[in-house]
């Protein structure tokens, strides 16, 4: 059995032999090759040296066109600009003496030896009011090189200006401010308006209430106009004053129905029983007399009696 499955599986034919061994050539050759390919191939040398020429050129110093400005270099190492310091100095011509720089004119900036374009902007400053106030500020002169301000600073002497005269300040009273006071038989809206937190809608609905009524008797009454909050009016009532206590009086005794109804503390239902009880009855001896209709309770009597009357 073992011998026949050997037999059958681990014998190879003289054809198979070979094309095993062609295959394991196969792999030794293609796992070889890459450590022995650079053997079969010729590589050419490039010669550096121009290129090291052409960059050791470019590695010269740049002066900007303007100022006194740093030079720009390149870095081999880190292919990025940079700067260096200029070392540049501009030439000195001219004669030093003492100056006030608010006051010199343009010859005299250049014996100092200053550009035309430089003497120009100084000018350009001190025409439209500008000054120096202490010598170091020459070094603020826009094209005035580090180099000209150490050289003029310790001759720059300037002459201090007289203090303008002090004038003496007014003295302002304080305005007082009175409270208006209203008085509210005749008061107008606009009088009423002057108060505060009252509009001219609120100021409107007062003067209507105190003509309805026939008048105020008491401040209190101001306070029972509709839509007006409790809040203002003890915020009013201070300034609220009754001088004229003018009432005007209704009698009971002639009035219509719609003249009765139409008064704010009697009324539709008592301005009606009021009509009512003087057709059953007859006039009114006296005003006491209407406390005999039950819808007149003492509250509303005592609002009332002020504005009524049974006299002609």
């Amino acid at each position: 059995m073992i011998k026949q499955f050997i037999s059958e599986y681990l014998t190879f034919t003289k054809k198979e032999r070979v094309g095993i061994l062609i295959l394991l050539f196969l792999i030794l050759l293609v796992t070889v090759s890459p450590f022995v390919f650079h053997f079969f191939i010729k590589q050419d040398k490039n010669d550096y040296a121009a290129f090291k020429k052409e960059i050791a050129a470019l590695q010269v110093k740049q002066v900007d066109s303007v100022g006194k400005y740093a030079s720009r270099d390149f870095n081999e190492d880190d292919h990025q600009n940079f700067y260096q310091p200029s070392e540049k100095k501009y030439p000195t011509k001219g004669e030093l003496f003492y100056f006030d720089p608010n006051s010199l004119d343009e010859s005299g900036w250049k014996r100092l030896g200053l550009r035309d374009k430089t003497i120009a902007t100084i000018k350009n400053f001190t025409t439209k009011g500008g000054r120096f106030r202490v010598p170091e500020d020459i070094g603020k002169i826009w094209g005035l090189h580090e180099d000209e301000v150490e050289r003029l600073l310790p001759y720059v002497q300037i002459q201090q200006v007289a203090s303008a005269p002090k004038y003496e300040s007014k003295k302002f009273e304080k305005t007082t401010y009175s409270p208006s006071i209203v008085d509210i038989n005749q008061g107008d809206t606009t009088a009423f308006i002057a108060l505060p937190g009252i509009g001219n809608s609120l100021a409107r609905r007062i003067v209507a209430f105190r003509e309805k009524l026939g008048g105020f008797y008491r401040i209190e009454q101001v306070g029972e106009t509709f839509g007006l909050p409790d809040s203002t009016f003890q915020k009013i009532k201070p300034r609220l004053v009754l001088k004229t206590a003018a009432i005007k009086k209704l009698n009971i005794n002639t009035a219509t129905l719609e003249e009765l109804k139409a008064h704010p503390y009697l009324r539709y239902l008592i301005g009606n029983a009021i009509f009512q009880y003087r057709m059953q009855h007859g006039k009114y001896a006296s005003v006491q007399d209407i406390k005999k209709i039950m819808l007149v309770t003492e509250e509303v009597y005592n609002k009332a009696v002020p504005y009524l009357t049974v006299t002609e």
